[in-house]
């Protein structure tokens, strides 16, 4: 029979590799899913990983979006990462964006037409507050009353859903569009917008925020007090309380920097790529980072290149249901394959396979 042995300690070498043992089953299993559905399996799998870089028919276009779609789920997948490091489970950072775009886009409007330098910066600031105001109400319940903020982030969620579709038909309503849902068009208004900063590279100030988390990130976690901290707490919360980290700080500090990355990244998307505020303004970048932040084992170096690769499956997810004929939901699922087989191979890391001739005693 087949059973597991715990290993004495954690497997550094099986750490990395199951993630990417995780994308080679999602490509087999991705593989079967679309042969189900009548898409040959491996021209489907090079339209998704091969076509948006190389071939030249798209890549003019797909490469730029590449870095467009890396940037907040980067962002926020760092925020998330340093709370799932602490024990802390911060699953509504897709909350957290969006009203993050939504105090952003509004303090941008506020002085339309008003042009200035100091517009965009603070659009920036009111984004990050608006984000980090959200996280707050998750990370104070637990402090003051020990609510669990799994479901409390996530239920706020549909809160924030909710307070978008009412400022987009109401409060942020472009009042020259005629009647119909949605802001002004932030990309016409220069002191707010969120342009491409290298013509034809997709690289806009969201993607330069993306990679200067990163950096300050891999500093905090690797030579800074604050990050032994966060590490200490996750793993052993007791020795963590005896080092002299305070838990309620600690809870309100992730959540807090999670929140305003989250909000960070609203803002650059709502100015940017999306350009305005919509009823279905949120994408799911908010979900989707908690893979990435998994899929890159928690480590800063590691997001950014599972940034790039989730990036890489919206691209060529969309490529797909163009020239293929894909299902979106199809999509979807085959994104979601790659955390469940993430968590599935995690199992080799602090387990070995043996294979064992004992008999199950019977009474």
């Amino acid at each position: 029979m087949i059973a597991l042995e715990k290993r004495p300690q954690p497997s550094q070498a099986w750490t990395w590799a199951t993630p990417v043992l995780a994308v080679l089953l999602t490509m087999l299993v991705g593989g079967l899913m679309f042969a189900a559905l009548g898409t040959p399996p491996v021209e489907a799998i090079r339209t998704i990983f091969w076509d948006p870089l190389f071939n030249p028919q798209f890549a003019s276009y797909s490469r730029p979006q590449l870095l467009v779609k890396a940037g907040p789920l980067i962002l926020i997948a760092i925020g998330l990462s340093l709370g799932f490091r602490a024990g802390i489970w911060n699953i509504g950072a897709e909350g957290q964006y969006i009203m993050g775009a939504v105090c952003g886009a509004a303090v941008g409007l506020a002085f339309y037409p008003a042009e200035s330098v100091l517009i965009f910066p603070l659009m920036v600031v009111a984004g990050a507050l608006g984000g980090w105001a959200w996280a707050m109400i998750p990370g104070l319940l637990k402090v003051k009353f020990g609510t669990n903020e799994i479901l409390v982030s996530l239920m706020l969620v549909y809160v924030a859903e909710s307070v978008l579709a009412s400022v987009s038909s109401g409060l942020l309503k472009n009042p020259d569009g005629m009647g119909f849902p949605g802001s002004r068009n932030l990309k016409q208004y220069p002191s707010g917008a969120n342009p491409e900063l290298i013509a034809g590279t997709g690289m806009h100030w969201g993607v330069v925020a993306a990679f200067i988390v990163v950096i300050l990130a891999y500093v905090l976690l690797t030579r800074h007090v604050l990050g032994f901290h966060i590490k200490l707490s996750g793993a052993a919360p007791r020795a963590a309380r005896f080092a002299g980290v305070n838990p309620a700080r600690m809870i309100l500090f992730c959540l807090g920097t999670a929140g305003a990355l989250a909000g960070m990244a609203g803002l650059f998307e709502v100015s940017g790529p999306a350009g305005q505020i919509t009823i279905d303004f949120n994408s799911g970048y908010g979900f989707t980072a908690i893979i990435v932040a998994f899929l890159g084992r928690l480590h800063p170096v590691g997001i950014l290149l599972a940034g790039l690769l989730m990036a890489l499956t919206y691209i060529g997810g969309e490529l797909a249901q163009l020239m293929l004929g894909l299902p979106g939901a199809a999509i979807q699922l085959f994104q979601g394959m790659l955390l469940f087989f993430l968590l599935a191979t995690d199992v080799l890391t602090n387990y070995r396979v043996r294979l064992s001739n004992k008999a199950k005693g019977t009474v």
